[in-house]
């Protein structure tokens, strides 16, 4: 998650578009996105690169160059070095500063310097990472869940394309993906999201197995506060069922118990 949490802040920030997650055989876990990179240059307080110090000190990401992200998807906020302590083995990569850059981590810990390689103009980051079995119960991701939160993420960054392939053996052919022309015998799980339409995408998403509905076209309105750093978001659309769904997010989480942000809008909504 923190992984590619990291990838959607660079989202947000207005400096990627797409993010591609895949399960590999082995069970190791890529992602990859066409971001800025991880900075690359000394951290003068720490003697080393910041590609190095992101993943190996807590809270050490997103803050480099530009003060911390507006607004950032983490759950946890620990950042991507706990994925690198809890994981067996970490390949990074990234290209920026006009090379392709990559160093290696076992146990969290790096097995050599950073090395820089050939130059490019590409930029963007990829972090594999292969979760430690002697820390968790199971290591074996669930491709439904890992693809209901990426639809949900994609739907909460409009124009965000997010990729999920999953290699393993036991991945059968997915509905959704595009297989035309697949050989079936090297047929693997995938599924793409891509919502221009973001929130409003996903109250027609919702409201599609709604039945009729009461008027046709979404009311979606936005609002920004730059003094405060506060945006906000609504989509709504009534439907002819007797229930009502509400789904509220913060900072990209979905909050399931509600909030101040959630009792706002419903007041706001029933004092027109």
């Amino acid at each position: 998650q923190e992984v590619v949490d990291n990838s959607v802040d660079e989202a947000l920030a207005g400096h990627a578009d797409k993010i591609d997650v895949t399960i590999l055989a082995d069970g190791g876990v890529r992602v990859v996105d066409d971001g800025r990179g991880i900075p690359v240059g000394i951290v003068p307080s720490e003697g080393k690169p910041a590609l190095e110090v992101v993943l190996t000190v807590l809270h050490a990401g997103g803050k480099f160059g530009g003060g911390g992200y507006a607004v950032s998807g983490g759950l946890h906020g620990v950042g991507v070095s706990v994925v690198n302590a809890l994981s067996t083995r970490v390949a990074v990569e990234v290209k920026t500063d006009g090379h392709r850059w990559t160093q290696e981590y076992k146990l969290g810990v790096p097995t050599a310097p950073l090395a820089r390689h050939e130059a490019t103009e590409e930029t963007g980051t990829s972090v594999t990472f292969w979760a430690d079995g002697d820390i968790f119960e199971t290591t074996d991701y669930s491709f439904e869940t890992l693809s209901r939160r990426f639809q949900e993420m994609a739907f909460l960054n409009k124009g965000l394309k997010i990729n999920l392939t999953d290699e393993r053996e036991s991945a059968k052919a997915t509905a959704g993906a595009d297989e035309a022309g697949e050989d079936e015998k090297h047929e693997v799980k995938s599924v793409a999201y891509h919502y221009e339409g973001g929130i409003v995408d996903f109250v027609k998403y919702l409201n599609s197995r709604k039945g009729e509905l009461v008027h046709p076209t979404v009311i979606d309105l936005e609002a920004e506060d730059k003094d405060k750093s506060l945006s906000l978001e609504v989509a709504m659309q009534w439907n002819g069922g007797y229930t009502e769904g509400v789904y509220s997010f913060a900072n990209i989480i979905h909050t399931h118990e509600g909030g101040t942000h959630e009792e706002g809008f419903r007041a706001a909504l029933t004092s027109l």
